[in-house]
């Protein structure tokens, strides 16, 4: 099963730490990060820019509506995501757990649905 491990930082707890801290709490997520890679479990992994830097589009009434970054009532914002595969549940959240983010935010696992299967069901 693939399942998507999204990281929620707290820009502000980030932006508290002194740099060495945060290098070095870097340098443990992309360790963490290339030991799933070699055990070929973490299929793809990526940072987003600042959440200032993004757009969120609506359409209401016909009409597209351009608002700058992402609509939000949390201090946590998506930072980035690792898409890996796993069999269960369970060892996801194993996988997830050696992030270091759970510490500065919160980390999402969620399980992929296939888009085969939605297509399968819509009969696209």
């Amino acid at each position: 099963m693939k399942f998507l491990v999204l990281i929620y930082p707290d820009p502000e707890r980030l932006e508290a730490l002194a740099e060495h801290a945060f290098a070095s709490t870097m340098r443990e997520c992309l360790a963490h990060a290339d030991e799933l890679k070699q055990r070929g479990a973490l299929l793809d992994t990526q940072m987003l820019k600042q959440a200032a830097t993004a757009k969120t589009l609506r359409k209401r009434s016909g009409k597209l509506l351009v608002s700058d970054g992402p609509f939000t009532e949390t201090k946590e914002v998506l930072g980035g995501f690792n898409l890996i595969e796993a069999d269960s549940m369970e060892a996801a959240l194993e996988m997830a757990a050696g992030f270091p983010w759970t510490e500065f935010g919160s980390v999402e696992v969620r399980p992929i649905l296939p888009i085969e299967e939605m297509r399968a069901r819509v009969g696209a």
